[in-house]
């Protein structure tokens, strides 16, 4: 059965940012989990007493939304990057402006020109043209960034048989310098990012610098003709630096090359070193397929050299940094030539585009060295193109904060792609840890250094196009749960999203009430009439729409809380750049409460939230200084000030408040 959009009930009056939530008839639950001959236990091991939070009975709320002011962004140049809500989307799948670029130009079938749009793995049609014409619809629910996905030409189809797919996605460059001719030209790449900027929006372009696509053969792997003792019949395995020498030739007994070459170590990593590794057949014996000798552009990147060679990495130790991603070839990223390149490709989408930022890509499978001359050289290149506030964010694929924190503390960037942040609110709004969990995950952000500012310029986001949507992985993780209450959490972690510390990254399809059925292929379902039935036959929340439908109704009951949200942050400038202070974060329940203080003004705005699926009363520590509580965001939860430095709320079940204080707090600012 589909969500009834009829009992989510859409309102355009009233304030330009409050949203209302009316919860009937949860009040008789409240606090009964507080207390009771279970309370010790659940104390002594709360995951497990939350393990079987969903409630059979809940009824999703209804919902009356007021409309949101039309956004002024203002000066998109001068705005920091902590003022921003993002917007990310892969271009193929979000709308099709142009069919007559579906096939890219290329000849042949599916096969060969990669489009088949019934395939979930293959261009669907989706292109500059058509993002550029749904520019007015992203900036209405509030992002005033977009992080674009790769756009670079792609080597149309990749693999054999079933196991081929095409480079929809765009990560598997052949031209790091022209724009895919499915998803269009580069002019039209041009007019989509003036039109953004004419918006008062940001674009921030996928990059990578790890990898291109899969061009080089190895002999040992790839050549039927090759009958050598080291002839690979399963796949290609890494070959390390230790067991295959840069100096030897198939092993540490084989014949000697590369006489004086020492090595890809740092102190090593200058060009008179790197001009004595002339031969590439250390670990395999690569060559380029014929036909394919010059499909990349730059010309270098042609140049087998350029690669490390050395086999398909399993993301573990050292490999992780040399091998071959998925087959992939693997850039040499240690050698001075490959850096140098690396700076001036996309030094040049900065100077021809404008470009206000990059999403870095694979970041952790390139060695730190690479990063410390790059972000730098990317960073000057921008200032002196009148970008002075150019944002750069890696991505690294691990929800340990102190992993995540080697990249800024070493590696050299600002900030990464918080997936600390996406593990803490998944695990808490799915009921699966207390709400403790989360001032666990905040207490790291001192792990960063200054770079973050305590994790403010730290992009979070809640689900992606790698590891699956928000609502698909609550889904996943809650087996028998009802749409009513898959919506009411879906839209509480989009609402912790944007409230907790951080720049918000909404992934297109969100807004829409997407529910992937998993990860990679299957959560990248069109905004556009899907073709795909594995896409169709989702059964989408809050809408009664399904994903062969066209989906950017911007009455969505998601659509308009996050767009509400997003004007909220405009208006209070502590939910971007204001610090934070946990106030409460239940070891046994999920009541979760943090203040957030005003950069000018040190007003607190106190944000409580209730992970649990009944109601609940609370009493909250808040600044001293506060005695009156003000609705901003959220249903009326009775707000009061009983006594000095305590506020008391009765919370409805899966819900988010905001209130404001009326008085600058005695907190010392930037405490």
């Amino acid at each position: 059965m589909r969500h009834n959009k009829n009992r989510i009930r859409q309102s355009l009056s009233g304030s330009a940012v409050a949203l209302t939530l009316f919860l009937a008839g949860c009040s008789a639950q409240t606090a009964q989990t507080e207390g009771g001959p279970n309370a010790m236990e659940a104390a002594l091991n709360p995951i497990a007493a939350l393990d079987a939070k969903i409630n059979p009975d809940f009824v999703a709320p209804d919902v009356t939304v007021s409309a949101a002011s039309k956004p002024d962004f203002g000066d998109y140049l001068t705005r920091p990057p902590e003022d921003d809500v993002v917007y990310f989307m892969l271009p193929d799948r979000f709308e099709n402006g142009d069919p007559s670029n579906d096939t890219g130009g290329f000849g042949g079938d599916y096969l060969q020109h990669g489009f088949k749009p019934d395939h979930k793995g293959f261009y669907h049609g989706g292109d500059l043209v058509g993002l550029t014409s749904r520019l007015d619809y992203i900036k209405d629910l509030g992002a005033s960034a977009i992080w674009l996905g790769p756009i670079y030409k792609n080597k149309p189809v990749q693999g054999e048989g079933e196991g081929a797919s095409s480079g929809y996605h765009g990560y598997w460059i052949t031209d790091f310098t022209s724009v895919d001719p499915h998803l269009g030209t580069n002019a039209e790449l041009k007019t989509f990012v003036d039109e953004a900027h004419a918006r008062g929006m940001k674009v921030y372009l996928d990059i990578i610098t790890n990898h291109t696509a899969d061009v080089i053969n190895f002999r040992e792997c790839h050549d039927p003709d090759y009958d050598g003792a080291d002839k690979q019949t399963d796949g290609c395995p890494y070959r390390s630096v230790a067991d295959y020498p840069y100096t030897t030739r198939g092993g540490i007994d084989g014949e000697t090359i590369n006489a004086g070459f020492l090595g890809d170590a740092p102190v090593h990593q200058t060009a008179e070193n790197f001009a004595k590794l002339t031969r590439q057949d250390y670990a395999y014996t690569p060559f380029i397929p014929a036909g394919e000798e010059d499909v990349k552009t730059p010309a270098w990147l042609n140049d087998p050299r350029f690669y490390h060679n050395r086999g398909n990495t399993t993301f573990a130790g050292e490999n992780s940094l040399y091998g071959d991603f998925v087959g992939l070839d693997d850039l040499f990223t240690e050698h001075p030539e490959v850096v140098d390149g690396m700076i001036d490709i996309f030094k040049g989408w900065i100077t021809d585009y404008r470009m206000d930022g990059f999403r870095i890509d694979t970041t952790r499978h390139v060695n730190p060295g690479f990063w410390q001359q790059f972000l730098p050289a990317m960073k000057e290149h921008a200032a002196a193109e009148g970008i002075p506030n150019f944002y750069m964010f890696g991505e690294v694929y691990d929800p340990d904060p102190g992993a995540l924190a080697r990249f800024t503390r070493v590696d050299g960037f600002d900030q990464v792609l918080d997936f600390g942040m996406q593990s803490a609110v998944f695990e808490t709004v799915s009921g699966k840890q207390p709400a403790v969990r989360l001032d666990t995950f905040i207490r790291a952000d001192d792990l960063y250094g200054d770079a973050t500012k305590k994790g403010r310029t730290q992009p979070t986001f809640v689900g992606n196009h790698d590891m699956g949507r928000f609502s698909g992985l609550l889904k996943n993780a809650m087996p028998g749960i009802s749409q009513d209450e898959l919506f009411a959490r879906t839209r509480l972690g989009h609402e912790l999203l944007l409230t907790l510390r951080g720049v918000p990254v909404i992934y297109s399809g969100s807004e829409q009430g997407f529910v992937s059925d998993a990860n990679d292929q299957l959560a990248r379902e069109n905004m556009f009439p899907s073709k795909v039935a594995a896409y169709n036959d989702n059964d989408l929340i809050g809408t009664d729409a399904t994903t062969a439908e066209s989906n950017f109704d911007m009455d969505h009951p998601l659509y308009r809380t996050i767009s509400a949200l997003s004007a909220v942050r405009r208006e209070l400038p502590a939910l971007s750049r204001g610090e934070t202070v946990v106030r409460l974060a239940e070891i046994d329940g999920g009541l979760f409460a943090f203040s957030r203080f005003d950069p000018d003004t040190n007003r607190e705005v106190l944000i409580v939230a209730n992970m649990d699926s009944v109601a609940r009363d609370a009493n909250i520590r808040i600044d001293a200084a506060t005695t009156v509580l003000n609705l901003a965001y959220g249903p009326d939860v009775g707000a009061k000030v009983p006594a000095v430095a305590t506020a008391s709320v009765s919370m409805p079940a899966l819900s988010l408040v905001v209130l404001t204080g009326d008085k600058p707090a005695l907190r010392p600012a930037g405490e």
